[in-house]
C-alpha cells in the first residue's frame, strides 16, 4: 500500500502542505477565497524540533490501535487506509489518547478528523504531496 513519507532533510517548514490539505478538504474554486479569514484544520501539520522541520500525518498503521480502541466503531480500515465515519464518531477522544503519532484532532463540530490520503476527495495523490514545493513529502510504496 502506498503511504505518505517525509524526508525532513528537504522540508522547508513552509506550511504549504497544511494549506493544500485544508483546501482539498473544504473544496472550492480558489484556495485564497476558500481559506481566507478561516482557521484552517489540515490533516497534516508541520512540527519543528531542534531546528528540523517535518510534516506529521497519519501513518495508516497495519495494526491500528485507534481502530481497536474506538468505542463507537467509527474507525475502519479500507484497503489499508484508516478512515473515520463522522456520523458514528461520538467525540470521546479515545483515539487521540492512544495514537502514538498524535495525528487525530477535533473538527469544529466535535468529531475526529485525520488524514485519509485524500481518498475522500477523489484524488489519487494526497494534496500535501502535490503541494510540497521541495518534494519533501512523497506518496509511495516502501
Amino acid at each position: 500500500m502506498k503511504r505518505v513519507y517525509v524526508n525532513e532533510k528537504w522540508c522547508l517548514g513552509c506550511h504549504l502542505c497544511e494549506y493544500n490539505c485544508a483546501y482539498a478538504n473544504v473544496g472550492g474554486i480558489n484556495m485564497y477565497l476558500s481559506l481566507k479569514d478561516k482557521k484552517i484544520s489540515p490533516n497534516v501539520r508541520i512540527e519543528e524540533k531542534d531546528n528540523i522541520t517535518y510534516a506529521v500525518a497519519c501513518r495508516h498503521c497495519s495494526d491500528p490501535i485507534c481502530l481497536k480502541s474506538c468505542i463507537a466503531g467509527a474507525i475502519s480500515q479500507e484497503d489499508g487506509v484508516i478512515k473515520i465515519n463522522k456520523d458514528k464518531c461520538v467525540g470521546c477522544h479515545t483515539c487521540i489518547l492512544v495514537c502514538p503519532y498524535g495525528v487525530l484532532h477535533l473538527t469544529d463540530n466535535g468529531v475526529m478528523q485525520k488524514c485519509e490520503l485524500c481518498t475522500n476527495n477523489g484524488s489519487k495523490t494526497p494534496a500535501c504531496v502535490k503541494g510540497c514545493p521541495n518534494n519533501a513529502i512523497v506518496f509511495m510504496e516502501k
